[in-house]
């Protein structure tokens, strides 16, 4: 589940370098603690250290960009180091650190007594003592910029296991060129930080310092430290933690000391943040027994906490004893909860509605081959984990084929399948060759499940990874999974197996100092909060597709209505169509295999336009705040997207098929490849149906290409007739010109021009060159022609030297008179530049009249 890509090794970056030397000894006769990872700093850098062959300590850097080791310090005895730190100019080391005393071979007994070391290390000079107590120190330099312009000034946090932290400012000064000394090193000068505290934890990515205190009750303080070097107090939490949660003072992500004991009580708790405005506090409680586990998630952002109570599956041999200390990983918009030998999940840190839509595993699915059962690990930043046993450190993420392995087995469970596709469609980046895999996958499994729609959640997935990862606000009104169509949800995926979830509101934070007029994360937590809370209070505010349904049939009416009204209505989202089609023009548009947006489909412009309309009206309502034009900007480009996904996914399938321009014509029985082809734009057709969707103009014209190609006739009329396949000006003129005017042909267009509209088919039907379609012709034009007469009231004179052979048949004859006189006048209403043939209308009027009669087979040619 979990992929492992060590990026740091002390194994191979520094101890093989370091044995070439003739200070080390062979790493077989030397302790493990002798080389150890001490801190990673916000540029990446990794301080370490190593006892050489005298007994010496050093202290190193190894900078992961330029592979490269560099020697900082070395204490000339031995020294056990619980805390390290580097300023960004390299100039100054802070350490913290005891002293030992020999009590064996290889065997050391720190003494009680902790130093705080200032070392000058640019060059070697002088070193500070800050601190000399009886309790365990911490010491991080800051790193405001990191930018590597030298500056004479440095700030360091002390926190100390008494409760208290401070700040303290360096002064620096140049001396001799190249040295950089400390000023007036018997009074640095140092600022309070806190008082009280009982844990704490280190943000080096984004400079903030969270604390939790006690006097009253449980709560989580950050202190915010700014470019400028000033520090303020911005957010407050209380929180209702076990009792007694801690046995000693907590530091997190304060260097790491490897001759502490490892707590085996208590809680581990642990804060996660995101720019977009998430804020994740992690714990876990006390364990009470062997058969289950417990652990919480206060979703801050979402103003509300989920207990997760988790049945224990051991998986682990029963001589070993696993540590029962959870950890937790942050992937962005997922939280990893590892219990090793017994589960691992990935919580959803936005959709939290359903827990269907995060990953529940257990058993064999847990196993990370990278991590032992025992191992000391350590989440030391966004996706970063430290293995302190074996010097390692690693960058984690999701593995894909794992997850993609989820969705092909039949056997998973639907909400696993579920969750596992929209860890694949939301968190993992834009991968190509990944969307093409799931596409695959769902062409070969398109019947849908019984929980869900796949191609729907493949659908609204990749439109949400799009659009709405930029801000958490857009995550409650836009479109996130299908399953918040259904008016019952199934027990399949509201229920997980092993899994029980309790959630409780949160107590509301307080924003304290700068943090109300902050840009940045500070002022998007806020407004992501201010807005739950709105939205709590407000019904549906999720935008849903179903609810156009009402709409696109009374827009289907209005079609075929010739009010004024509906007819301006019609040119307001015809303008909606506009924009969106524009923007798809501009994508991929020389790349393009089939020929979709290439005719007005009037149905799919229309609903495309009504999308636009009712989504941008969602939003205006919901999210004022946006403006209307970054509203109209963001509607164009969701329906854009929408379109052109919906087009890759034709055109990859296409390909994989290997179908060529071939298919359009109509002459030839399809293939299997062609009707596996149908069999999947039938599929699409009906998911996109279920969420009211539009489909590319001209996908209609495709889709009954290839049904008159695949199915027999009578299943392609039953397909028409119950709606399924609609048809379009473009495809009926194709059906009228390629197919010949064999009987079973005949059949089928005259099937099918009984199902069109009147005003269609009188446009197609000049097109077949039939005696039918020319008789239909025929009495349009003379319907036409009547009907301007009827208006004009013209006067017609009987020429009865002209029309003599027709004199027993006078209303014939007065026709004809007709005809003749308005020939000049009457255009062919399907030929502007031509007038008709008067001749022709007269013997296709005789030869209608005879067989009305009953004439036709009582005459012969020459009486004709």
């Amino acid at each position: 589940m979990l992929q492992l890509t060590p990026t740091f090794d002390i194994e191979r970056d520094v101890w093989r370098l370091l044995a070439k030397g003739d200070t080390v000894r062979s790493r077989d006769n030397v302790l493990v603690a002798d080389s150890q990872i001490l801190n990673v700093e916000r540029d990446d850098g990794v301080l370490y250290c190593w006892r050489g062959a005298t007994g010496n300590t050093s202290i190193g850097k190894y900078d992961p960009h330029t592979k490269q080791n560099k020697l900082l310090y070395t204490f000339d005895k031995q020294v056990f180091i619980s805390s390290c730190s580097l300023n960004r100019e390299e100039t100054l080391l802070a350490v913290s650190l005891t002293r030992s005393v020999k009590g064996g071979e290889y065997h050391f007994k720190p003494v009680s007594k902790y130093l705080t070391l200032l070392i000058e290390i640019h060059p070697v000079n002088n070193t500070k003592v800050i601190k000399a107590v009886d309790c365990k120190v911490k010491v991080q330099f800051l790193y405001p910029h990191l930018s590597r312009n030298s500056v004479l000034e440095s700030h360091l946090l002390v926190a100390a296991e008494d409760g208290y932290i401070d700040h303290y400012h360096i002064l620096l000064r140049s001396q001799e060129g190249c040295k950089v000394v400390m000023q007036n090193t018997e009074h640095l000068v140092k600022d309070r930080v806190t008082d009280e505290f009982c844990w704490v934890q280190w943000d080096s990515d984004n400079q903030r310092l969270f604390f939790l205190t006690s006097r009253e009750k449980y709560t989580l303080k950050c202190v915010q430290f700014f470019p400028d070097h000033n520090f303020d107090t911005l957010f407050e939490l209380p929180l209702a933690l076990p009792n007694n949660p801690f046995t000693s003072v907590r530091f997190i992500n304060f260097g790491h000391d490897h001759y502490q004991e490892r707590e085996k009580e208590g809680i581990n708790l642990v804060v996660f943040t995101d720019r977009t405005g998430i804020m994740c506090v992690c714990y876990s409680h006390p364990l009470h027994g062997a058969e289950d586990y417990t652990y919480t998630i206060a979703f801050v952002h979402r103003g509300f906490s989920k207990t997760f109570t988790v049945a224990l599956e051991q998986t682990v041999p029963t001589d070993i004893k696993p540590n029962l200390q959870p950890f937790f990983i942050f992937l962005g918009h997922y939280v990893v909860v590892y219990l090793a030998g017994h589960f691992l999940h990935l919580i959803n840190c936005i959709q939290q509605d359903l827990l269907c839509h995060s990953l529940f595993l257990s058993g064999a699915d847990t196993h990370v081959d990278e991590l032992g059962v025992n191992n000391v690990l350590m989440s030391i930043s966004a996706h970063k984990l430290l293995d302190e046993w074996m010097g390692r450190i690693y960058t984690i993420n999701l593995n894909q084929d794992f997850l993609l392995q989820l969705l092909l087995s039949t056997d998973r469970p639907e909400a696993q399948r579920l969750a596992a596709l929209h860890c694949v469609m939301v968190h993992l980046e834009s991968d190509q060759d990944l969307e093409n895999k799931i596409i695959y996958w769902i062409s070969e499994n398109m019947m849908s499940f019984n929980a869900f729609d796949q191609i729907q959640e493949f659908i609204l997935g990749s439109l949400y990874r799009t659009c709405c990862q930029q801000s958490l606000s857009l995550n409650k009104v836009l479109p996130y999974s299908s399953v918040f169509e259904k008016k019952e949800l199934p027990v399949a995926l509201t229920a997980i197996p092993g899994v029980k979830c309790t959630p409780e509101l949160l107590t509301q934070p307080v924003f304290k100092g700068k943090a109300r007029s902050l840009q940045g994360y500070w002022n998007e937590l806020q407004w992501i909060i201010e807005r739950t809370k709105y939205f709590e209070t407000v019904p549906n505010p999720r935008y849903r597709f179903s609810q156009l349904k009402g709409d696109w049939t009374k827009l289907q009416a209005a079609l075929n209505s010739e009010k004024t009204k509906s007819f301006n209505y019609l040119q307001q989202l015809e303008e909606n169509t506009k924009k969106v089609l524009s923007v798809v023009d501009m994508w991929h548009l020389d790349k393009r295999v089939l020929p979709l947006f290439q005719e007005v489909d009037q149905p799919q412009r229309a609903l495309i336009g009504l999308m636009v309309d009712k989504l941008r009206d969602h939003l205006n309502k919901y999210l004022p705040q946006l403006g209307k034009k970054k509203t109209e900007m963001l509607v164009v480009n969701y329906m854009a997207k929408l379109l052109e996904l919906l087009r890759h996914m034709l055109e990859t399938l296409w390909l994989k098929l290997n179908l060529g321009r071939t298919v359009l014509c109509l002459k030839q029985q399809g293939t299997s490849e062609e009707w596996t082809m149908f069999h999947i734009m039938c599929r699409i057709l009906e998911a996109a149906k279920g969420l009211c969707l539009p489909l590319p103009p001209g996908y209609s014209t495709l889709l009954s290409v290839l049904g008159v190609r695949c199915l027999p006739r009578h299943t392609f009329l039953l397909y028409v007739d119950r709606g399924f396949l609609h048809l379009t000006e473009p495809f009926v003129s194709r059906l009228m010109t390629d197919l010949d005017n064999s009987t079973s042909n005949e059949e089928l267009k005259f099937s099918v021009l009984k199902r069109l509209p009147e005003c269609l088919a009188q446009r197609v039907c000049q097109l077949w060159d039939h005696p039918i379609s020319s008789a239909c012709i025929t009495r349009q034009c003379v319907r036409r022609l009547l009907e301007k007469y009827t208006k004009t009231k013209a006067l017609v004179q009987l020429d009865r030297d002209k029309v003599s052979s027709h004199l027993e048949f006078l209303p014939l004859s007065y026709l004809i008179a007709i005809l003749t006189e308005m020939e000049e006048q009457a255009t062919n209403p399907f030929e502007e530049q031509k007038n008709m043939d008067a001749r022709f209308v007269e013997e296709i009027a005789l030869k209608q009249t005879l067989i009305k009669l009953g004439f036709e087979g009582k005459l012969t040619p020459g009486e004709e």
